[in-house]
């Protein structure tokens, strides 16, 4: 399968996005604890200053590979799960590799895409 300019440059930036060991951090601890996080919770158990993290999170979240919900005044961050079964797929169909069980099936509105 070819790929499009259009996933090509959408892939990219997730690549782009996991350019740095605390940004791949936080995405293993979301995804680890299975439940939204606060910033605080987040700095606490990454031992990485707040505005770090926050800067790191909007990144994160500008890819869709995490998601925010505000409450009161605190931000609740949660792993997109859709990022989970169309990430792996992206990799594979860059390499070349087509996997047997690819979501590309489901309407573009389920895979997560970059806030504009």
């Amino acid at each position: 399968m070819n790929v499009s300019r259009e996933d090509a440059t959408e892939w990219a930036s997730w690549f782009r996005s996991l350019g740095d060991p605390t940004r791949v951090l936080i995405l293993n601890l979301l995804a680890s604890e299975a439940r939204p996080m606060s910033v605080g919770e987040i700095v606490e158990r990454l031992d990485v200053g707040q505005s770090t993290i926050s800067h790191h999170l909007k990144i994160l979240g500008d890819v869709r590979f995490i998601l925010v919900e505000r409450v009161g005044t605190t931000s609740w961050w949660r792993i997109n799960e859709a990022c989970l079964d169309c990430f792996p797929t992206a990799a594979e169909l860059v390499m070349g590799r087509l996997p047997a069980n690819a979501p590309w099936d489901q309407p573009r509105s389920a895979t997560p895409r970059r806030r504009r």
